[in-house]
């Protein structure tokens, strides 16, 4: 069981939809016992990994801004992006808090994956083709984080996949593909953290 269900969220992760779902219908599917919201939790170590290999690069440089930063007392767009993906994680570490028992005990079904993975791919879907696509993540300001951030939150729900409703904001707020999905990548380090 715990094979298989690594592979499901290594395979699925990286995709607009629902890893965490995907972790829980083969249980549903195939009579096996929920293995539980820290089981799930524990697999995205290997999802962590991942972004933090790949986007290396980025980490050095918001670190390196931070220094900069506090040496000179200024800010500079590799600090200040490392604030805005902070203060976006702080909506989805906050209603995590609020609702794990919410979310460990009623959502885990079939029925809300199911509506919840419609819904959110519908809204996807209409923010790529309707987004206007202008803005960089250069261009991030703290109002626009924080919706993408609460847009996270949302993805605690079973069956919303969290690239793909933070991708959604930021699609949603004007931001290009490849910038939303960077910002979406980086913002899932501290949440999986």
């Amino acid at each position: 069981q715990a094979l298989i269900l690594a592979l499901v969220q290594g395979l699925t992760e990286f995709l607009p939809i629902s890893s965490s779902a995907h972790l829980i219908l083969p249980a549903q599917m195939f009579g096996w016992p929920d293995q539980g919201l820290a089981f799930d939790v524990a697999v995205h170590l290997g999802t962590l990994l991942a972004v933090v290999a790949y986007y290396r690069r980025d980490l050095w440089a918001m670190t390196r801004g931070a220094g900069d930063g506090v040496m000179q007392r200024r800010m500079n767009p590799d600090l200040r992006l490392g604030l805005l993906v902070v203060l976006a994680t702080i909506p989805a570490v906050a209603a995590g808090f609020l609702a794990k028992d919410l979310i460990e005990n009623e959502l885990r079904s079939a029925a809300v994956i199911a509506v919840t993975t419609v819904v959110f791919g519908v809204l996807l879907w209409l923010a790529d083709v309707y987004g206007a696509r202008k803005r960089a993540v250069a261009e991030l300001g703290v109002g626009s984080a924080l919706l993408i951030g609460v847009a996270q939150a949302v993805a605690l729900i079973p069956g919303t996949s969290r690239s793909g409703i933070t991708i959604t904001a930021a699609l949603a707020l004007g931001f290009r593909r490849e910038d939303a999905a960077r910002f979406s990548f980086l913002l899932s380090i501290p949440v999986i953290l």
